[in-house]
């Protein structure tokens, strides 16, 4: 009876705690007002969408992810995870270096326990697989886990830069036609920042707000999120520009330059994934011809080994 008892106390507990680190933080009032005051706010651009490692509640809480393996992060940090590559992924796509060690923890806690869990219920069931499969099962997918964030962030990384390029490609295309047709320079890139959409565009026109805010060139700002991105073009942009000076002729040349550079560098790209493209489909239609070879001669060679 004291062991059933003692038994439910614990369950209850083990309930009590994990519903404590899983249900979302809801700030008080006081830190609501301790957090309003930040001074002047720049038009903030779009977030980049995710799955799960990057979800958030509806109320702007993290995610499950996140509160799951939060007190496990400080250990994957002492451990020199991330690596300096998926650093500057989550800085591309805005993402807290914290927040991905609690999405790793997370992972790695959830393939651990699978398998065990798994075992467990085939044991009751009268099926039990030994306890060397679920261990081993367990151990390989708890190190897998630790991966998954990772590739699902240098994915979303990858697709962003191509984004970008392309959509910065078009910003210096129309910042030329622009600049061509008589506009100042901080007049031309606030128009070409106007005329796409997505998520590259959203953060032109927030570092071009913000050199309008500050009263500086836009170099600057372009600079530093060519930086955040890991985009070479258009850190040499702004370094190039800065270098021209502020003659809209100077300035035209450059732009011009680099769009025409840009939009060559992007077909070298495209014809070399078109190509990529065209040689991986040779191995599938191989082996299509192959099966229908062996489909059409597969009666002739029966009927003869059959007469033999």
């Amino acid at each position: 009876m004291i062991l059933d008892l003692l038994l439910g106390g614990g369950f209850g507990l083990g309930l009590w705690a994990l519903w404590n680190a899983l249900r979302p933080h809801r700030p008080t009032l006081a830190e609501k007002l301790a957090h309003g005051d930040r001074g002047p706010v720049l038009p903030a651009a779009s977030p980049v969408s995710a799955p799960f490692v990057g979800e958030r509640d509806g109320d702007g809480t993290a995610g499950w992810a996140h509160r799951l393996g939060r007190p496990m992060a400080p250990l994957l940090a002492a451990a020199g995870l991330p690596g300096r590559r998926l650093a500057g992924d989550l800085r591309a796509l805005d993402v807290p270096v914290e927040r991905h060690l609690a999405e790793m923890a997370a992972a790695a806690a959830v393939g651990l326990t699978a398998p065990l869990l798994a075992g467990l219920a085939l044991a009751a069931n009268g099926r039990s697989l030994g306890w060397l499969v679920p261990v081993w099962a367990a151990l390989l997918m708890g190190v897998g886990g630790l991966f998954v964030p990772g590739v699902d962030v240098r994915h979303r990384a990858a697709v962003l830069r191509a984004d970008a390029r392309y959509a910065l490609s078009l910003f210096l295309g129309t910042a030329v036609i622009a600049l061509s047709g008589g506009a100042g320079v901080q007049q031309a890139l606030a128009q070409a920042a106007e005329a796409g959409h997505g998520q590259a565009f959203a953060e032109f026109r927030h570092a071009i707000t913000e050199a309008q805010i500050t009263h500086t060139a836009p170099w600057g700002p372009l600079g530093r999120l060519g930086q955040r991105w890991g985009i070479g073009e258009l850190d040499e942009l702004a370094s190039a520009i800065q270098l021209a000076g502020s003659e809209g002729a100077k300035v035209t040349a450059s732009l011009t330059v680099k769009a025409e550079s840009l939009r060559a560098h992007l077909l070298a790209d495209s014809e070399a994934k078109a190509g990529a493209a065209t040689e991986q489909m040779s191995l599938p239609v191989a082996l299509l011809f192959a099966a229908f070879l062996v489909f059409v001669c597969y009666p002739a060679i029966t009927n003869a080994m059959n007469r033999l």
